[in-house]
């Protein structure tokens, strides 16, 4: 990869076109493409790593961190609620790095769309979608990567998606770190598949096609009100020192309840469905035949029935 690679992503509230900064994009450029990088590897992928680097982000000197990570990502954080320590300005409000990357959004800035048959962006975050999932998908990885059988880890229940649609939102360090569900229902199975945590960065996936499917990951099967059965994958990646579930999956969920988090690193969350029951919006669907992803705010709109 040339070393002017950049990542253009759609915003579809500013609508238009914009160019990435990427968190730690010499580290990544590293670790993949650098022979000495590729033979570390398995130790940046490695769980110990990202749980050895998660915990230094809950340090209190990791708090220092945070006003100048504000100022040079150009984050609106007057959008979010302070940290545990009130009584400080919001720049110096938070305990450590790993409390701010978590940080909540005050009420009311972000509102999920009301009407049934729009589905709910679950995660403010850079998103590809499909409208079925086949192999000769090439957008964001090889498409026999893309198969819901590769990315649910079980034969069985993979049948269900298999044709259907599929999304793909991806988190980076700076963005909000929640995720939420996009309808109304419950929880019908839940389980981690055991996997690495290599970067799903863009650059490192130029370098390494098969990271959704060789990364630790979250599956939750979820019979949906308006969109049917849906697997919810959260995708562990390096330095994500944790998947937190903060919803008690044993209860009925409605439309924009949070889901859980991810602490530090960049993270993805993949939505399969079952075939004819929903599509992707149009404009997502658009951009990622163009091979962009679609900046979208939480619980903005990203699919509707068919």
């Amino acid at each position: 990869m040339s070393q002017g690679f950049e990542i253009q992503v759609f915003n579809r509230r500013k609508n238009c076109m914009e160019i990435e900064k990427v968190y730690g994009d010499g580290m990544v450029k590293f670790a993949y493409g650098n022979p000495i990088g590729r033979l570390l590897g398995p130790v940046i992928a490695s769980k110990m790593f990202s749980q050895l680097y998660g915990r230094s982000q809950d340090s209190p000197k990791s708090a220092q961190k945070v006003a100048p990570f504000i100022k040079n990502f150009d984050i609106d954080i007057e959008q979010y609620q302070k940290g545990s320590l009130q009584e400080n300005p919001i720049e110096t409000s938070y305990r450590s790095f790993n409390e701010f990357f978590i940080r909540q959004f005050q009420e009311g800035q972000r509102t999920f769309t009301p009407n049934d048959h729009e589905m709910a962006a679950f995660a403010e975050a850079r998103y590809f979608g499909h409208a079925s999932m086949s192999d000769d998908l090439t957008i964001p990885v090889k498409g026999s990567m893309l198969r819901a059988v590769d990315l649910i880890g079980d034969a069985e229940l993979a049948k269900a998606f298999i044709g259907g649609p599929l999304m793909i939102a991806r988190l980076c360090p700076v963005d909000y770190h929640r995720y939420h569900y996009p309808d109304s229902g419950k929880t019908v199975q839940a389980f981690t598949v055991a996997g690495d945590l290599h970067s799903v960065n863009p650059l490192a996936l130029k370098y390494r096609q098969d990271i959704f499917i060789k990364n630790e990951r979250r599956v939750s099967i979820l019979e949906t009100e308006h969109f049917g059965r849906l697997a919810y994958i959260e995708v562990g990646a390096t330095c994500v020192g944790k998947i937190v579930q903060s919803y008690d999956e044993s209860q009925p969920f409605n439309k924009g309840d949070e889901k859980g988090y991810f602490l530090f690193g960049g993270s993805t969350v993949v939505l399969c469905g079952e075939k004819g029951k929903w599509a992707p919006s149009e404009d997502m669907l658009k951009n990622t035949e163009a091979g962009i992803e679609t900046y979208i705010q939480l619980g903005d709109v990203v699919a509707k029935t068919s």
